[in-house]
């Protein structure tokens, strides 16, 4: 399970927790402007927009979980089963895998209100990438500094949404989570008045009262109503640091800690945490294991190659002794 968030605030920041039981070989990746990218029904595409984010490299080709374009543009595919449904090739539809979705759209435009002509021309294919990564279910969520829409591919087919919300998790479906934020319409950052029986003399007795009925719990559904919370009560200066640090909170409202989520034999947890600017082009993460922020900025890399840039995660602890 993970959750995705797009905030604004002197910049634009895009990121996302990865919440998985076991790790696939991660790397920050760049994809220069001149890497080939291969598609199953598609023809390659050797000149696009760079883009940096996480993924798992195999067989030569990044398998993005989150990247953002050179332009501001980004996306996240989050996990979604039992909902998202593939389709046979289409004749009549340009044909993508999932794995397909985010180098096609990254690479090939600027802005979510570009990119939205074509989705009405989309398939989402049911083609593995090979035999040993069977397909995922995954829904997405793309942002630019101006906006952000869900895509789903279900059993009617592909649709968009518009998400003012700027938030994603997984199930069930984005209908659901947008109608179940009117369940919380009372909470608040204020001091809560009595509401409840104004003839009473009931007092507040700590701070934070405001928020009783914030659900606490890990499933995708509270976690979308937290994430949401707090994004959209977010205070932070405008220096990049501040920012930085203030969207790393509020993807700590709804990290997994290991042990909470039983998953078979195993236990789901917040593999890495990342926050891109992405208008500077600057990636930011922190691993499960290492809660030091490590950066790495695409403009500092040679934009023009025709191969991959990868550099490993940081997972080992770093801490400052200070004596």
């Amino acid at each position: 399970m993970c959750t995705a968030v797009s905030y604004l605030n002197s910049s634009h920041y895009f990121g996302r927790n990865l919440d998985l039981e076991r790790c696939f070989w991660e790397t920050v990746t760049i994809t220069p402007r001149n890497y080939g990218f291969k598609f199953h029904f598609l023809p390659e595409i050797r000149e696009h927009y760079a883009m940096i984010g996480i993924a798992s490299v195999v067989d030569g080709s990044p398998l993005y979980y989150d990247a953002s374009n050179e332009y501001g543009l980004c996306m996240a595919g989050l996990n979604f089963p039992g909902n998202a449904t593939y389709f046979p090739p289409n004749d009549n539809k340009l044909n993508l895998a999932p794995y397909e979705l985010i180098p096609w759209f990254l690479g090939r435009y600027k802005t979510v209100d570009e990119l939205r002509a074509e989705l009405s021309n989309i398939s989402v294919t049911a083609i593995p990438f090979n035999k040993e990564l069977p397909l995922t279910p995954l829904h997405w969520m793309i942002s630019d500094r101006k906006q952000s829409i869900v895509l789903e591919s279900t059993a009617v087919g592909l649709q968009v949404f518009d998400n003012p919300v700027n938030v994603l998790t997984n199930n069930p479906p984005f209908s659901f989570h947008l109608h179940n934020l009117s369940n919380y319409l009372n909470i608040t950052h204020e001091e809560p008045k009595n509401r409840f029986a104004p003839d009473l003399e009931l007092s507040v007795y700590s701070r934070g009262m405001g928020g009783l009925g914030l659900p606490g719990d890990l499933s995708s559904a509270s976690r979308f109503v937290r994430a949401a919370f707090v994004l959209h009560n977010s205070v932070a200066d405008p220096e990049e640091n501040t920012n930085v640090s203030q969207f790393f909170h509020i993807l700590e409202s709804v990290a997994q800690q290991n042990g909470c989520v039983q998953v078979g034999e195993e236990y789901e947890k917040t593999i890495y945490s990342s926050c891109c600017n992405t208008e500077k082009g600057v990636y930011y993460y922190k691993t499960y294991d290492n809660s030091r922020i490590t950066a790495v900025n695409m403009f500092n890399c040679d934009l023009s190659k025709d191969s991959l840039i990868t550099f490993s995660l940081r997972k080992e602890q770093s801490i400052l002794y200070e004596n």
